[in-house]
């Protein structure tokens, strides 16, 4: 048995994603694919096609706004994060960043990927300066509903009607997270 590797651990990676080379791009399709059709609550409720869904990566790297940050198993990525800035002209909730689009693909899960995924996100919004992380979630997701809540993410409120599934209305459920301690006098 010379040469096996046995029990060897998964190599985990987060990271920014600045650019893409082919065969991220292709991963990062895939992982999402399979996002969406698990529920995935990625915003698609069906996947929208490759090239649909290339040039919407794409794009996201063109928006000043807006990182993207994936997660890696092994070397392959499996899952991202959107951190979303607020726009300059929003002085009044220039404090408080979002994240979106969160997920991992259902064949990666079970690593821990989807708390260092948030919790890069989070290390990169303090880095920014934010007080505030914002999210939201269909309820139906009840694995990263479980996640956020245990790292610290309130929940403040919810819509009904938030999402429409297969014609089904779903309740989306809104949480924040302080990332540094509240100003006073200011109500932030």
């Amino acid at each position: 048995m010379s040469g096996a590797v046995l029990n060897q651990e998964p190599a985990l990676l987060v990271e920014q994603v600045k650019r893409f080379t082919d065969a991220d791009l292709n991963a990062l399709c895939e992982a999402t694919d399979a996002a969406i059709i698990d529920g995935g609550g990625f915003g698609w409720v069906t996947p929208p096609g490759r090239r649909t869904m290339e040039t919407y990566f794409r794009g996201v790297l063109l928006v000043p706004e807006r990182e993207l940050f994936v997660a890696r198993l092994n070397g392959d990525i499996v899952g991202s994060a959107i951190l979303v800035r607020p726009p300059r002209n929003n002085e009044a909730q220039a404090f408080a960043a979002n994240l979106m689009h969160s997920y991992i693909a259902p064949y990666a899960r079970g690593h821990g990927l989807a708390r260092m995924l948030t919790e890069a996100v989070e290390e990169r919004s303090r880095e920014l300066g934010y007080h505030i992380l914002n999210l939201d979630v269909r309820e139906t997701q009840a694995v990263a509903i479980a996640m956020y809540e245990s790292h610290g993410y309130v929940r403040w409120g919810e819509h009904p009607e938030y999402a429409l599934v297969r014609s089904k209305s779903i309740t989306g459920y809104f949480y924040y997270k302080r990332l540094r301690p509240a100003k006073t006098g200011g109500g932030q």
